[in-house]
């Protein structure tokens, strides 16, 4: 066994070709919105927290759709580093950024290169399914 493997529940949010990410205060990378999850908490509540503490925004939890679980793996032994589980889901109410968020922004396959290796895996499955442009 090898010890619990973090993971993040995130939000992938496209419109017009384009999907919508957020970096943190002091960094230079942007990440899909969202987190991880607290004890006993299901995908939908930490999606529906993280949104809200950080974009302002409502999740349609009944719109849930999951787009693919990522994960990156250590050079050394090949085993799990850590584990994104993405979802797409309609909202409620403006995205603004919150304290802790510096900016959002909408990305295009050409800003790949600006996001973080498990981000840039979603990237390239919305590419190929002609969703990110």
């Amino acid at each position: 066994m090898g010890g619990h493997v973090p993971e993040k529940v995130a939000w992938v949010l496209v419109r017009d070709g384009r999907v919508l990410v957020t970096r943190n205060r002091g960094l230079d990378v942007f990440y899909f919105p969202g987190g991880k999850r607290e004890p006993r908490e299901s995908d939908a509540e930490t999606l529906a927290r993280e949104i809200m503490e950080e974009l302002r925004s409502r999740i349609d939890t009944a719109t849930m759709v999951h787009v693919g679980t990522f994960e990156t793996h250590r050079e050394s032994d090949g085993s799990v580093e850590f584990r994104m589980i993405c979802y797409t889901a309609e909202h409620t109410g403006p995205l603004v950024a919150s304290r802790e968020i510096a900016e959002s922004d909408w990305f295009g396959y050409g800003d790949r290169v600006r996001v973080s290796p498990v981000d840039r895996m979603v990237f390239d499955v919305l590419h190929s399914s002609g969703r990110l442009l």
